[in-house]
């Protein structure tokens, strides 16, 4: 029902006046217990479920010396067995190789650059599968019926660029399969795992390529600029023509059916009128395409198959109240594993065998964190000052005051991305300590269509954060923000959203937290990794030439505006980050100081683009929320010092 990928925990975020009595200020009733700020940011218990091929065993990660790690467990066994030993930073990410090996992926400090292993589900014969440095592994195909071999992807030959390996996990041998003429950015293998689509960019407009068999030289299908969309999801189950994601010709993108051969769309399979429709569900063992998955105010399915509309009917009436998905199958589509959630809970996992019917709860993902505690995370929208409609998510804390809260506005990163609908520990985190969470997918958030996305070309700092400022002007007119008590908090491009709400609304916010945000545009072009080079051109279309368009980034960076900012700001980064350099929140605490603004910075030398260890979690977040209650006077835990 689903083709089983890597399960990634990375963070995809960009290319992310007070007075000593404000701490008296009461958020939220006081018999709403204040819980634990290691409770929301602490490992979970086991996550990440996945089923072997055969159904027969399950693997998951879980901590171990405070790092996840890989373990496995025989279903209807108690015996559990730990196969990898991470204890300076988390497995990012596993798959089965085979029903006895697991492949799984590391990065060293947040650089970025994964390497690739593989263990035996006995823990042993462990192998670096990509012994080389400062080089990406990517997956381009597992392989699922050639089991000693996967396809990957390397920039190892050149760092701007990615090659395909055909790679054995049981002894690490590799073969280059496809050598990259140096514009392929993607490779798409048929269901017998044959290289037969590639997608090219010159930084400006992409290209299709397509051949019909492995022996033949790809040819140009289709070229398009990058502001149109036709993307390629996976073949038709006899590999003649394929399902892609388009919106030639219209705003929102829909799924077709298309003739690769001679680049011509064929009939729709399903379009919203709302929003765009990029995910099929689709059954390998059945040879089938079951149905679509939307995000509009919250997860939404729509079936084409009824046996797989009823399934979801079942799974429903089992877990009444929940949002409930497919994590894992076994390769005959007859034992799943479902994943639960809402805004109120992480959710728990649950085994299905379809045939015998047994149906059992494997784990709750986080169950020190009780949900009648927890906040409603409710859809909004309101309308920017040149009309838009604004959506987003509004979480009020819990308590009968709804009105004349302090408030923290929370942008999201990207900036092209969402925000969506589930649990998210910093909102509730924030709500639990007084603050009501203001979430919006200013313009330019993806998912609304093409119009809403490119219209927030060249607006960093314009109408992007002009949409930001309506929303907190919306909830001063609602009257749920106390206007003096307004915060803004974002990470990566949220990051830069806070430097530019300090900076270009002075007055509007009490404080800001500014989590891997840019400061310069200037210094962040320069400073992009080297794979992402070859959208260079598309990147200066999207935000600014810094020849051509030279005035117009001046204006919406930070750093040039530093004198400006009134309101206090705390500063976070990881000293690999390899998406927004070390060097940006540098320019911006350091221009702070010299103009004696409090200005605390906080920097972890083995992270990245956020931070993945859970003693950094700790730190960051424990700092925020003194800062926060020092500046807006929401609830601070006392430390057991204080204690």
């Amino acid at each position: 029902m689903i083709k089983k990928r890597f399960v990634l925990v990375v963070v995809l975020a960009l290319f992310l006046s007070f007075t000593n009595g404000l701490s008296a200020h009461k958020c939220q009733k006081e018999d709403i217990p204040l819980i634990p700020m290691k409770d929301f940011f602490r490992n979970p218990v086991k996550v990440s479920y996945n089923l072997s091929p055969d159904g027969e065993y399950l693997a998951f990660l879980q901590p171990w010396k405070t790092r996840l790690n890989v373990f496995v467990q025989k279903i209807g066994s108690k015996k559990v067995i730990r196969i990898t030993s991470a204890e300076k930073r988390d497995i990012a990410g596993f798959m089965w190789g085979n029903n006895k090996r697991i492949v799984y992926i590391q990065d060293s400090g947040g650089d970025e650059n994964y390497r690739a292993y593989a263990v035996n589900i006995d823990g042993s014969n462990p192998k670096d599968l990509t012994p080389f440095e400062k080089v990406r592994t990517g997956l381009i195909d597992e392989l699922k019926d050639n089991p000693d071999y996967m396809l990957i992807s390397l920039n190892k030959r050149d760092k701007r660029i990615f090659d395909v390996y055909r790679v054995n996990i049981n002894t690490g041998e590799m073969k280059m399969v496809a050598k990259n003429p140096g514009n392929i950015q993607g490779w798409i293998t048929d269901h017998d795992g044959k290289l037969r689509v590639a997608t090219t960019t010159d930084g400006v407009n992409t290209s299709i390529l397509y051949r019909e068999k492995e022996s033949d030289v790809f040819r140009k299908i289709v070229t398009m600029n990058f502001k149109e969309t036709l993307a390629p999801l996976f073949f038709t189950y006899d590999n003649k023509f394929m399902y892609v994601a388009s919106n030639l010709g219209r705003d929102k993108i829909a799924i077709f059916k298309y003739d690769i051969a001679n680049g011509k769309l064929m009939e729709k399979i399903y379009e919203d009128p709302d929003v765009d429709v990029t995910r099929l569900l689709r059954s390998d063992d059945r040879k089938k395409v079951l149905g679509v998955i939307l995000n509009k105010e919250k997860r939404y399915y729509h079936f084409f198959d009824e046996q797989r509309k009823k399934l979801q009917e079942d799974f429903e009436k089992r877990l009444p109240g929940l949002e409930i998905f497919i994590a894992s199958t076994s390769r005959d589509e007859s034992k799943l594993l479902l994943r639960t959630y809402s805004d109120k809970t992480r959710g728990s996992y649950y085994y299905y065998d379809l045939k015998t019917k047994d149906f059992k709860h494997l784990v709750e993902i986080s169950p020190w964190l009780k949900p009648e505690l927890m906040c409603d995370q409710k859809p909004i929208k309101y309308k920017s000052r040149d009309g838009l409609t604004i959506h987003g998510y509004l979480t009020l804390p819990k308590g009968k005051k709804k009105k004349i809260l302090p408030v923290i506005i929370h942008p999201h990163g990207g900036p092209w991305y969402r925000d969506s609908w589930g649990y998210n520990p910093e909102i509730q985190f924030l709500a639990n300590r007084g603050y009501a969470v203001l979430q919006m997918n200013f313009r330019g958030s993806t998912g609304y269509g093409r119009k809403f996305w490119e219209i927030s070309f060249k607006k960093w700092g314009k109408e992007m954060q002009n949409d930001i400022t309506d929303g907190v002007k919306w909830l001063i007119k609602e009257g749920i923000a106390d206007p003096k008590l307004i915060g803004i908090y974002g990470g990566s491009y949220g990051g830069y959203a806070t430097l530019a709400g300090l900076t270009f609304t002075p007055d509007l916010y009490a404080c800001g937290v500014d989590y891997v945000g840019v400061a310069n545009i200037f210094s962040w072009l320069k400073a992009i990794p080297p794979y992402w080079k070859p959208f260079l051109e598309m990147i200066y279309e999207m935000v600014g030439n810094p020849e051509k368009d030279k005035e117009l980034l001046r204006s919406v960076s930070p750093f040039f505006h530093v004198d400006k900012i009134k309101a206090p700001l705390f500063v976070a980064q990881g000293a690999n980050d390899p998406r927004v350099p070390k060097a940006e929140s540098d320019q911006i605490v350091n221009a702070l100081k010299k103009r004696e603004i409090d200005v605390p910075y906080m920097i972890k030398n083995n992270e990245g683009h956020g931070f993945r260890n859970e003693e950094n979690r700790f730190d960051f977040y424990r700092a925020m929320e003194k800062f926060l209650g020092k500046h807006l006077g929401g609830r601070v835990e006392k430390t057991e010092a204080e204690k």
